[in-house]
């Protein structure tokens, strides 16, 4: 099964604009670069950093293309995830997002969570909407994502073979960081006229 959000699940959520001019700051134990391949391999405690968005990782692998953007594939060891975060533009709001395997697209501005697949949109420490699946792709520069189910363990949070969204009610999504707050008149004051009769 495959679900297309349009972002309605978390608003309006563009990464930040100045993320995509921001260099990409590389931290591991351990490193080895190939410059025929222009590719980093990077293994131990690995932080990728590039303006608001942060990828961790037990490993990943970091490749930059001629025109200059960068490809990274993030895996963590059994029992842990590949982590990502990044902040929305123009609110105090992230998106985060966990997988065994993390797959970063710099050109497309495109990152895929895969196996045990979950993201969230973050507020302080609010989580104010959450999808789970085997995969979830999220597109911040065309303002959406999409997850697919299949073979996720129930015991994750998701139904087996399915995706499985929360969302925050309208109300509270309403007072919620990022979204339009609402103002409503103030009833009218009673005039003094008896009630009518039935």
């Amino acid at each position: 099964m495959v679900a297309m959000l349009g972002l309605s699940l978390a608003g309006p959520a563009l990464a930040e604009r100045a993320d995509r001019d921001k260099p990409l700051v590389l931290e591991a134990d351990n490193a080895s670069y190939d410059d025929v391949k222009q590719i980093y391999t990077l293994t131990g405690n690995v932080v990728l950093t590039k303006g608001t968005m942060v990828l961790k990782s037990d490993a990943a692998e970091l490749r930059t293309d001629p025109e200059g953007y960068q490809y990274a594939i993030a895996t963590s060891k059994p029992g842990r995830q590949a982590y990502i975060r990044q902040k929305r533009d123009g609110v105090d709001e992230y998106i985060d997002g966990w997988g065994d395997r993390i797959e970063y697209d710099g050109k497309q501005e495109l990152s895929r969570l895969i196996g045990h697949a979950r993201a969230a949109r973050v507020a302080g420490t609010k989580i104010i909407d959450e999808i789970r699946g085997a995969l979830i792709t999220y597109d911040s520069r065309n303002e959406f994502y999409t997850a697919a189910g299949g073979g996720e363990p129930a015991s994750s949070g998701a139904t087996s073979g399915r995706v499985r969204a929360v969302l925050s009610p309208r109300a509270d999504a309403a007072s919620a960081p990022g979204a339009p707050l609402e103002l409503k008149p103030a009833p009218a004051p009673a005039t003094g006229t008896s009630p009518s009769r039935p």
